[in-house]
């Protein structure tokens, strides 16, 4: 159902912090200490998802909101193992890589279904490459043990080349740009606004990961968090408050969205506009909980990087997954 205006009237907001507030008298000591619940939260790019919040006038959390970008999901998780994020998004890989060592001090409690547009391997303006089988020998760019690793892994397969069939080059977003623009790499793979940017700047798409990548991001939670019911429902009512604020969004609000997104990426309103409509009709945004379906998506592309040898060995992807979210979602949603 689309979120309507009516979820501002008082008895709603009543009824989005009873759980909520159930869980804060099950923590009382810790929200006395502490004055009250706070989440340190990371977004990619730039906050959209604070944005969308803020836009949909759910924003007013009975809780704190600290957000953090970061250029990739890869590095988010790297906060979470260093106690710098409570909570990460990001596509199904980087929690492999931030498990890999056997000891992750997180788990993947919640799927946001989102869009896989704008994940694309481009070349730059006057390129002679049209395909990803021109690759073979030229130098590419990619955002390691991201969604980009995975979909240049899977093209180049498709194609019949070999990951040492091309020169990879790992590189964050913006210096995969850069090196994009000065000639130092042929191609580069790269999702969101650098693509945007990309294309801004001349670049044209040899390759898509859009069929090739499964539309689910995943929320990871510190341990921490997890034995907090207070900071536990929050996550909850977090991530429900964005899906209904995109949903908020879907009702015929595109157009008003799309300025906020554009000052925000510098992109044209107009193509603001198109990408969100194309990305909300491609695979609408919305949370869900936990399933063994999801589990196993994510067990796909691990045994993926098994092969490439980016993971050194067999990983079980179901040793850092949890539904110790999923009641307090349901309700939430």
């Amino acid at each position: 159902m689309l979120f309507r205006r009516t979820l501002r009237s008082s008895a709603a907001a009543l009824a989005l912090l009873l759980p909520f507030a159930a869980a804060c008298a099950g923590n009382a000591k810790a929200d006395s200490a502490s004055g009250s619940v706070t989440l340190e939260v990371g977004a990619t790019g730039w906050k959209v998802e604070e944005a969308v919040l803020k836009f949909a006038h759910l924003d007013d959390t009975p809780y704190k909101v600290k957000w953090s970008v970061f250029q990739g999901g890869d590095q988010q998780l790297q906060a979470i193992r260093a106690g710098a994020l409570d909570v990460a998004s990001s596509s199904e890989i980087p929690p492999l890589f931030a498990a890999a060592d056997g000891r992750p001090n997180f788990k993947v409690v919640a799927v946001q279904r989102g869009s896989t547009l704008n994940q694309e391997v481009v070349v730059p303006k006057g390129s002679k490459v049209t395909d990803i089988a021109g690759l073979k020998g030229k130098k590419v760019g990619y955002v390691q043990n991201t969604t980009a690793h995975y979909f240049l892994y899977e093209l180049l397969k498709q194609a019949g080349l070999k990951w040492s069939d091309v020169d990879a080059k790992p590189l964050l977003p913006n210096d995969g740009l850069a090196a994009l623009n000065g000639g130092s790499i042929d191609a580069f793979a790269s999702y969101g606004t650098s693509i945007v940017t990309a294309h801004q700047q001349g670049a044209r798409t040899v390759g898509s990961g859009a069929d090739i990548l499964s539309g689910n991001f995943l929320w990871s939670a510190r341990d921490s968090v997890l034995r907090s019911p207070a900071q536990k429902a929050a996550v909850a009512d977090l991530i429900a408050r964005i899906t209904k604020a995109y949903a908020y969004v879907r009702d015929g609000r595109e157009a008003a969205f799309a300025k906020v997104i554009s000052a925000n990426t510098h992109q044209p309103v107009a193509q603001a506009q198109s990408d969100l409509v194309a990305q909300q009709r491609q695979r609408p945004t919305q949370a869900r909980t936990v399933g063994d379906d999801t589990i196993a998506s994510q067990q796909k592309v691990a045994d993926a990087f098994s092969e490439l040898g980016a993971l050194k060995e067999h990983l079980d992807v179901k040793s850092f997954w949890t539904t110790a979210l999923d009641t307090d979602l349901k309700k939430a949603l």
